[in-house]
């Protein structure tokens, strides 16, 4: 059985037999054996019979449950089955939540990883996510622990036929715990389904009802319930994400693939604000993570209709005839793909990634599919994959993965198979986050100079733009244009201006000398760049913003978003202006500032919109950049000659990331 429950105690006769004469409508534990118990029946309708998920339920009803919540109240620690010696103490109410997310990750995820993990890695959700839910739990107002049911649903609330005295009796004590009344209170408001309007009447009866037993129970009501409610909304990820999954049964093709997806974006909405994660996947890339997962299940009926281990797909024949990598192995990569470990899956910005050891040999490899870009703002010019291949000329020269085969899996989920860069075992590799060493800053200028020996011309048509900064300004001009107009807004109140000023400013007044063009990787954050285990090198990964242009933009860019000190940044200029012919290198000394500045105006642009849209902020490289926002806004707004307006409101100075490295005054 799959494990998505918290249990306090292993055994529900225990407990029933723990609480029997205590509470007045339970049912009586009658025989318990090794494989099973024998409980006494209770005669009755189910309310969800009568009352289904989200109809109102009757006043009188709802106070009659309310009166059952507060009767628990009675039942103190003495009289129930032994808790482990790390449970909170009485009264502890934020060590009672804290130990509630703790033991979701221990009982839940944890148990579940092996099979579970990967998905909910392209999910989106993180593995630290419940312990780090537990570590924002706030302080919160003490109040006496008693016996918990944790589960009271429709369905678990019996309505007896004979028993006048006994209107209700809850059943199914099995999930039942010691803590908080309000955690019961949450877990009630949520699995009654009652429908919104009501909530308000269920508090106000719980309040009531506590007044008269236990009054220090409603102590925090209004304050703590929400922490409660969050909980229980971020520990319902596991179950509903789960569930799901194994709904689509066993059958040829994946049965209710639709439902499954529906079902699993509402939990990742639900879930999001309380785990603070990332933008939810569009449903068509939950469907694909869904099917991808499903299709690696082993012992599943689609079998049958293919080979065990093969996933079904379609290649694209001109890189197989690159490449020459067996079909066969592409099949055996795809299905050990969609059972990958959470530590072997990774998403980024553009693509998620999956480490995988299979195919020929049992060799590591990579799967790369791309992510829904519908909300993307920088555009994408050139195809990876051709890239990639465009390199084989200078493979002595520049480190980068090669790409071994391309095509379409189900559910028409385009992939390409990388070659993998990192250690053997495909466990994650060493990024230079906090900037180069000299050596391997040496390496990587020479592999810049090597791409300007790359053939440009199989890379598509028009890649060659003849004012490249002309060029370059105007796609940013573009991107500034379509932004959400939130986005715009809030730009505009921080002293940012709006597109036509930009272009004023940028186009304008601003002209670099003409270089000839190379092909340029486009991204070199930290995080795209791989240290080597046995030298001083680094292998250049992720080519998804290729273009071909100025050789200068590619050096500019990458010190712009790499920590670098002066000194690394003179050296790796001067080598560069060295080491390459004048035609690549006239006029740097003063044309590389302009792209310097252009950068840090984009990062205000895009980091803006991404704290504002949440679009990516689980990435590193995104996080490290939105971290110290309010620097780049300043850097900004100076580098353009305007004067950011954050002296008309100094507190929403202080709110953006990083608002204490500038003043008021901006």
């Amino acid at each position: 059985m799959l494990p998505v429950v918290l249990r306090t105690w292993l055994d529900e006769s225990e407990i029933l037999r723990s609480i029997k004469g205590r509470l007045k409508y339970v049912p009586e534990c009658l025989v318990r054996m090794d494989e099973f118990a024998v409980h006494s029946y209770v005669e009755g309708v189910p309310l969800s019979t009568i009352c289904s998920d989200d109809r109102p339920v009757d006043s009188r009803l709802l106070r009659a449950l309310a009166g059952v919540l507060a009767e628990m109240t009675a039942v103190r620690r003495a009289h129930l089955p032994g808790l482990p010696a790390s449970w909170p103490r009485d009264g502890a109410t934020r060590s009672f939540l804290r130990t509630l997310a703790v033991l979701t990750d221990r009982q839940v995820r944890q148990p579940n990883r092996a099979e579970f993990g990967g998905l909910f890695a392209a999910l989106g959700v993180p593995e630290e996510v419940m312990g780090d839910f537990a570590g924002r739990v706030p302080t919160m107002q003490p109040r006496p622990f008693s016996l918990l049911h944790t589960d009271l649903h429709r369905d678990n609330v019996i309505l007896s036929y004979f028993k006048p005295k006994a209107p209700l009796i809850c059943v199914d004590w099995e999930l039942a715990s010691y803590g908080d009344p309000l955690h019961d209170l949450a877990t009630h408001l949520v699995r009654m389904r009652y429908p919104a309007e009501q909530w308000d009447d269920v508090k106000e009866a719980w309040a009531l009802a506590m007044r008269d037993t236990r009054p220090q129970a409603a102590n925090g009501l209004e304050t703590d319930l929400q922490h409660y409610l969050d909980f229980e909304r971020a520990q319902s990820v596991y179950p509903d994400v789960m569930r799901a999954a194994q709904s689509l049964g066993r059958a040829p093709e994946p049965v209710g693939l639709e439902r499954a997806t529906e079902a699993v974006r509402a939990a990742l909405e639900l879930a999001r604000g309380p785990l603070r994660l990332s933008a939810i996947p569009q449903p068509a890339e939950i469907g694909k993570a869904l099917y991808r997962w499903y299709a690696a299940q082993p012992g599943r009926a689609a079998q049958v209709l293919h080979p065990v281990g093969v996933v079904p797909w379609v290649a694209d024949e001109e890189v197989l005839r690159w490449s020459g990598y067996p079909m066969e192995a592409v099949s055996q990569v795809l299905s050990a793909e969609g059972a990958a470990g959470a530590e072997h899956v990774f998403k980024g910005t553009g693509h998620l990634s999956t480490v995988v050891k299979a195919g020929r040999g049992g060799e590591t490899v990579v799967v790369r599919r791309r992510l829904d870009d519908s909300n993307r703002r920088e555009r994408r010019f050139l195809d990876e994959h051709l890239v990639l291949h465009a390199l084989e000329p200078v493979r002595a020269r520049v480190r980068a993965p090669e790409v071994l085969a391309r095509g379409i899996s189900g559910f028409d989920d385009q992939f390409v198979i990388h070659s993998y860069v990192g250690p053997a075992d495909g466990t994650p590799p060493e990024h230079p986050v906090d900037g180069l060493g000299l050596r391997e800053a040496d390496d990587l200028v020479d592999q810049l100079c090597a791409l300007t020996d790359v053939p440009t011309h199989g890379l598509g048509p028009d890649v060659v733009h003849g004012d490249f900064y002309q060029w370059l300004s105007g796609r940013l001009i573009e991107m500034v244009a379509d932004l959400p107009k939130e986005s715009l807004r809030l730009a505009g109140a921080l002293g940012l201006p709006n597109a036509n000023r930009l272009h004023e400013l940028l186009v304008g007044r601003r002209y670099v000398s003409p270089r000839t063009s190379a092909l340029l990787h486009g991204d070199l954050n930290p995080w795209n760049l791989i240290r080597n285990e046995t030298h001083d090198g680094l292998t250049i990964i992720d080519w998804e913003m290729a273009m071909v242009g100025d050789p200068l933009y590619d050096l500019v860019r990458h010190l712009h978003l790499t920590p670098h000190g002066a000194q690394t940044r003179e050296r790796m200029l001067g080598r560069w202006s060295k080491r390459l012919d004048p035609e690549f290198t006239r006029g740097w000394e003063e044309d590389w500032r302009f792209y310097r500045w252009m950068e840090i105006v984009r990062s205000a642009y895009i980091d803006l919109d991404r704290l504002l849209t949440g679009e990516s902020l689980d990435t590193p490289n995104v996080r490290r950049a939105v971290d110290s926002y309010s620097l780049t806004l300043s850097s900004a707004t100076a580098s353009l000659g305007l004067r950011a307006r954050l002296l008309a409101n100094p507190y929403l100075a202080r709110a953006l990331p990083g608002g204490d490295l500038i003043g008021a005054d901006g």
